[in-house]
């Protein structure tokens, strides 16, 4: 006779990027293996791809690479408090020193940072308007799988956002054009509309979550400002 299977419990959040609505279930002790393994690995690759799996396995109604990584990292943290506790402890170092120094704090006080400035939009010329989209997980592999030295790194966070092209009269979306088009149409883009693409990804939303450390050998206290889902990664 089979052992009976646990039914787990549904849970609902709103993506932060666009506020749709989804259903999630907590991770099982399977998938905290998963995430055990890759944390030990100390590479941002294997962390990037245990956390797609987990994300993937726990999240319904929705495939993972049609939201944008801010959402999967809001949904990550979301599936972290829930399946095992709000609070994440981990070591940080020290800003003026250098050394290694634990904290802990609770999930739910990370926020969401939006700055008024961000748009979409961005004006090409009097008839071509280009709108922007978030990477998603296979883009932000893709990029942390390059060198960081590689000169084509920004080119390729800049391509992997690039959603539509619109005049008064069509919209062409990038996804239906050739690498080689799209690179026809990157090589002809002014410096100035390179700065406005530069300004989106400097003023994405993010998570930001400021804590307060104390080193414990000088009483010096200082203030750590963590960002993006690898600095929660515990």
């Amino acid at each position: 006779m089979a052992l009976p299977k646990i039914d787990l419990p549904l849970n609902e959040l709103t993506l932060p990027s666009n506020q749709q609505k989804v259903m999630y279930r907590p991770f099982t002790v399977k998938e905290e293996k998963i995430l055990l393994v890759a944390a030990e690995a100390q590479d941002a690759l294997v962390e990037m791809t245990a956390i797609k799996q987990v994300v993937n396995n726990c999240l319904f109604d929705i495939a993972i690479e049609d939201i944008s990584m801010l959402d999967l990292e809001f949904v990550f943290l979301k599936l972290r408090a829930t399946s095992v506790n709000n609070t994440a402890k981990f070591n940080i170092n020290d800003p003026d020193t250098g050394e290694s120094i634990p904290v802990e704090f609770d999930l739910d006080t990370i926020e969401i940072v939006r700055d008024p400035e961000h748009t979409k939009e961005v004006k090409v010329n009097d008839d071509l308007v280009l709108y922007l989209k978030y990477p998603n997980i296979n883009d932000f592999m893709q990029i942390i799988g390059m060198e960081a030295t590689d000169p084509l790194v920004n080119y390729v966070i800049m391509v992997s956002c690039l959603d539509t092209l619109a005049t008064e009269d069509e919209v062409h979306n990038f996804s239906d054009y050739s690498e080689a088009e799209i690179a026809a149409f990157m090589d002809n883009m002014s410096g100035d509309i390179v700065k406005k693409i530069s300004k989106f990804f400097e003023t994405m939303p993010k998570l930001s979550h400021t804590i307060k450390v104390k080193n414990p050998k000088t009483g010096v206290e200082s203030e750590v400002t963590l960002e993006g889902l690898s600095s929660f990664f515990a």
